[in-house]
Order: structure tokens, then C-alpha cells, then sequence
């Protein structure tokens, strides 16, 4: 049996697209939810999970910091997606005919710039992929979608015109996510760690926490709050930091931390995507 790769969406989504690009040897297995992409690594129908945290121009993905401690699951890689949108029509449309297009609200916005200049009206569709497959079945000529090309292959669209964001640099960063951890992978492009902690209820416990890092020279890339338990002063903390938990200079990083702290959970240890310094 092949080995599949789960994501939330349908085929045709950039998640779809994360999963081909990164992993182009397995089977993509579309889910309704972030919750069932997990489970179905969790129970056996998929070997990884392929799930978006952030986004260069949004921000975090809502809801997945809260699910990725509960998960059950490691990161065991990430993967770096550049977002290039496109106009997708019924073949043999041109552009200058189309008047509508639907696409996730994000994408619209992303995309407002080209859209007025042309006069085309926006259409907020759930999804990027599922507005595709609802232009493709509507079979309305003046109408057109905002998606991927591989969305467009799926579904029988033509590009009528390729990479129309406003923003150029719109990436989307994936982590994969499987049942056990590789702690013995090794990257070329340098090691990620990524943990949650919550500190402890100590004057400047989250500055001490965070000395240990810059003292022992290890460079921190993301640091987040988020509530927990529906309270306002149980606070976890979700970071990412270069380096391995094996280097010395991490390791003195992390026991300086579980001092400060009631609790430290690693979620992985993984290559860095070689895209990573490469988003400009």
C-alpha cells in the first residue's frame, strides 16, 4: 500500500500542494478538519500529517497551536510554500470576459489590486480548492476562481493569468507531523526544535526562562501565548529555536528553562526547509 500523507482541505489546496512538492512520492489524503488529518495519522491511515501554522502576510493559523500539544503526534519536518494565486477559468475563456471570481477571503484580499484594476467581482467561496471544483461544476463562463494551479489541474480550469498576488513573498510555513519522533535525523540546512512550556508563577519568570537562550548564544525564531483551560492567567508559551536538544549549547539552554517552568513538552526536532532563509 502507499503510504499517504494526510491534509485538511480538498484536493487542489495548498495544503495539497505542500504535500506535493515536499513529499511528491505519496498519496495525498484530503480531510475535513485540522482534527481529522491528525487522527488519521494517529490511527494508521496516514504516515504524516501535513498541517499550516503560519503565514507571512496572516500570521498563525488559527486553532493549531492549541491542537498540535493534545496531537499525540511529533514534527518530524516543515516545509516552506510559496502562495502564487490564480485566476482559473472554464478552458477557452479569456479574461477580459470573466466578471466574478470566488476564492477563501484571504485570497481575495490578496488579490484586490488585480481584481480592480480589471473589474472583477469578489466572490467569498469556504475554500480555495472547493471554489475551484464550484466553478468547474457551475459551468458559467463570466465566472473564474482564485487557487492554485494544481487546483486547476484537478479540476479541468485554465490559468487565464499566473500569480496575480499583491504580495510576491506570500508564504505559508507546513510542519509534518507523525506518530513517533526522529531525534536522530540530521539536516543539512541545521536542526529546528519546537516546544510549549508554561512558567512558573515567580517574579520575571519568563524573562529568566528566556535568558538561557541568549546567554548560551542560541537563536530563537518564535515565541507565542496562548490561553489554556479557558483562563486568563494559565498562559502556555509555544517556541522554536535553532539547534538540536543534543548541542551543548541548547542543552544548557533547555535545564535553564525547566528551572523557570512547571512544564516543558518538546512537539519535535526536525530539519530546517532549506527555504527557510530564502522567503525574501
Amino acid at each position: 500500500m502507499t503510504d499517504r500523507i494526510a491534509f485538511q482541505g480538498e484536493l487542489g489546496a495548498y495544503s495539497h500542494q505542500a504535500c506535493r512538492e515536499t513529499y511528491p512520492e505519496m498519496e495525498a489524503l484530503p480531510c475535513r478538519t485540522f482534527e481529522d488529518a491528525i487522527s488519521a495519522v494517529r490511527e494508521g491511515q496516514a504516515e504524516l500529517a501535513m498541517l499550516p501554522v503560519e503565514n507571512s502576510t496572516f500570521g498563525r493559523v488559527a486553532d493549531i497551536h492549541h491542537l498540535l500539544p493534545e496531537s499525540g503526534l511529533h514534527i518530524v519536518g516543515e516545509a516552506f510554500v510559496r502562495v502564487h494565486i490564480n485566476l482559473l477559468a472554464l478552458p477557452g475563456i479569456r479574461l477580459d470576459e470573466i466578471e466574478s471570481a470566488m476564492s477563501h477571503t484571504m485570497l481575495l484580499g490578496q488579490c484586490r489590486a488585480f481584481l480592480e484594476r480589471h473589474g472583477i467581482h469578489r466572490v467569498t467561496g469556504a475554500d480555495t480548492a472547493g471554489s475551484a471544483r464550484h466553478v468547474a461544476e457551475a459551468g458559467q463562463p463570466e465566472m473564474a476562481a482564485l487557487a492554485s494551479e494544481l487546483a486547476g489541474e484537478i479540476y479541468g480550469l485554465d490559468v487565464i493569468a499566473r500569480h496575480i498576488e499583491d504580495q510576491g513573498n506570500n508564504t505559508t510555513r507546513f510542519l509534518v507531523m507523525a506518530r513517533e519522533p526522529d531525534f536522530a535525523a540530521r539536516g543539512e540546512n541545521g536542526m529546528m526544535t519546537t516546544f510549549v512550556f508554561q512558567v512558573r508563577n515567580i517574579p520575571a519568570a519568563l524573562y529568566k526562562a528566556m535568558g538561557g537562550f541568549a546567554t548560551n548564544g542560541v537563536n530563537m525564531t518564535k515565541l507565542e501565548s496562548y490561553m489554556v483551560g479557558g483562563s486568563f492567567t494559565a498562559t502556555q508559551f509555544y517556541a522554536d529555536i535553532e539547534g538540536h536538544p543534543d548541542d551543548p549549547a541548547v542543552a544548557r539552554a533547555l535545564d535553564e528553562l525547566d528551572y523557570f517552568t512547571s512544564n516543558v513538552t518538546i512537539l519535535g526536532v526536525y530539519p530546517a526547509d532549506p527555504r527557510r532563509h530564502d522567503t525574501d
